[in-house]
C-alpha cells in the first residue's frame, strides 16, 4: 500500500486558502488636519520571519535597496498533527463522481489533521500594527471558515475551520539609536483539515473471486489434491436494463408458471428480475417459463402483460459495486492430480 503514489495538494491548498485571507488588508495615513494621506495595502508572501527580520536588518549601500519596507506580513506551516477527535472507521466510506468520465467510485473517508500556519506581522508603527490587527481579529471567533477543493479529482469541497489559537507580540525597541525598531506580532492558527490517501479509478481492484483448494493433508506438497471451491458474487438486480423479454399475461402473487413474449434470451437456472421482484428460472418449454418467486428478500407483487423481464445474469455480476448486496455463485471440482494452483502463473502446476 505505501508507495502507491497520490498527491492532491492538500496541505498545499490550504495554506495559500490561509494566505489569501489577509491579501486585502490596508493602512491608513492621514495629515495633521485629518485628511488621508495615503493608503497603503500591506504586502504578504510565504516564508520564515526570521529571514524577513534579517532583510529588515540588514544595512543598506549605495547599490542596494535598502531593507525591507514595513508594515509587511508574511505566514508559514509550523506543524502537522493527527487529530483523534475527529477520527472516523477506516472502513468506512461514502460515493463521489470522477470529474473526469462521471463514474460514481466508492472513496475511503478522509484522516483529520491539524495544520499550524502562523501568521507574522511586522510594523514600524504601533499605531500601523494596530490598524491592521483589527482588521484581522473580528473574523475570528476564533475561528474562521473556509470552503477548500480538498480532492479536485473528485469534487471533494469540504469546510476548513482557521482557529486562531493566541498572540504573541514582540516590541524590539531597546537597543542604539542607529538600529531600526520593529514591532512583531505573531497570530497561530490551526486549521483543521483532512487528508485523502490513493482514489481508484474505478472498483475493478475489488475481490470478485475466492478459490479454494482442498487436499487430502496439512502436506500440501506431498498429498493429493481432491476438490476445489469457487465462490464469485452473484448479482441480486439487475444493472444493465438488458430488456431480455416482456410478459406475455397478467399474473398474480401466487403465479409461478406464466408465458412471455420470447424466452430466447433466457436460461434456466439462472435470475429475471420484473420490477423490484427478483425470480429463479426452473423451467422453460417453449415460451413458459417456471419459476421460483420473491427471491433473496424482495417481495411477490402483481405484474401486467407487458412489463419488461431484466435476466439477471453474469453480465450484471460484474457490475456489482463495493457495499452493493450480493449473494454467491459457488462452483466444485473434483481433482486427483496432485497438482497446485500457482498464484503466480494463475493456472494449476505440478510439483
Amino acid at each position: 500500500m505505501l508507495g502507491t503514489y497520490s498527491y492532491h495538494e492538500i496541505i498545499r491548498k490550504t495554506i495559500i486558502s490561509f494566505g489569501t485571507l489577509f491579501n486585502q488588508v490596508y493602512i491608513k495615513h492621514q495629515e495633521e488636519d485629518g485628511s488621508d494621506a495615503s493608503m497603503i495595502k500591506v504586502p504578504i508572501a510565504y516564508g520564515p520571519i526570521q529571514k524577513f527580520l534579517a532583510r529588515l536588518e540588514q544595512k543598506p549601500d549605495l547599490k542596494k535597496r535598502v531593507a525591507l519596507t514595513l508594515p509587511r506580513m508574511s505566514f508559514e506551516l509550523t506543524s502537522i498533527q493527527y487529530d483523534a477527535g475527529r477520527k472516523v472507521s477506516t472502513m468506512q466510506q461514502f460515493k463521489a463522481v470522477k470529474k473526469e468520465g462521471g463514474e460514481q467510485i466508492k472513496v475511503y473517508m478522509p484522516v483529520p489533521y491539524n495544520i499550524g500556519i502562523q501568521l507574522n506581522i511586522i510594523a514600524k508603527y504601533n499605531d500601523d500594527m494596530l490598524q491592521i490587527i483589527e482588521q484581522i481579529l473580528p473574523f475570528f471567533q476564533p475561528h474562521f471558515t473556509l470552503t477548500v477543493d480538498l480532492a479536485s479529482s473528485i469534487g471533494e469541497k469540504r469546510d476548513i475551520p482557521m482557529i486562531l489559537e493566541n498572540i504573541q507580540m514582540n516590541d524590539n525597541y531597546e537597543g542604539s539609536f542607529e538600529e531600526r525598531r520593529s514591532l512583531v506580532y505573531t497570530l497561530n492558527f490551526t486549521a483543521k483539515t483532512y487528508l485523502f490517501g490513493p482514489i481508484a479509478n474505478s472498483t475493478d481492484g475489488l475481490i470478485k473471486k475466492v478459490q479454494i483448494d482442498y487436499h487430502t493433508s496439512t502436506n500440501v506438497r506431498n498429498t493429493s489434491r481432491q476438490l476445489r471451491y469457487v465462490a464469485t458474487p452473484r448479482a441480486l438486480k439487475d444493472y444493465d436494463d438488458d430488456s431480455a423479454t416482456t410478459l406475455a399475461d397478467n399474473i398474480n402473487e401466487s403465479i409461478i408458471a406464466f408465458d412471455v413474449s420470447d424466452s430466447s434470451a433466457l436460461v434456466q437456472d439462472t435470475y429475471i428480475m420484473i420490477d423490484e421482484e427478483l425470480m429463479y428460472i426452473k423451467n422453460i418449454d417453449g415460451n413458459k417459463i417456471t419459476v421460483r418467486r420473491a427471491q433473496e428478500g424482495t417481495q411477490p407483487a402483481e405484474h401486467y402483460e407487458g412489463d419488461v423481464i431484466n435476466a439477471v445474469n453474469a453480465q450484471d455480476d460484474e457490475l456489482i459495486e463495493y457495499g452493493d448486496d450480493f449473494g454467491f455463485n459457488e462452483d466444485y471440482f473434483d481433482f486427483g492430480d496432485g497438482k497446485v494452483y500457482s498464484t503466480t502463473k494463475t493456472t494449476d502446476v505440478s510439483l
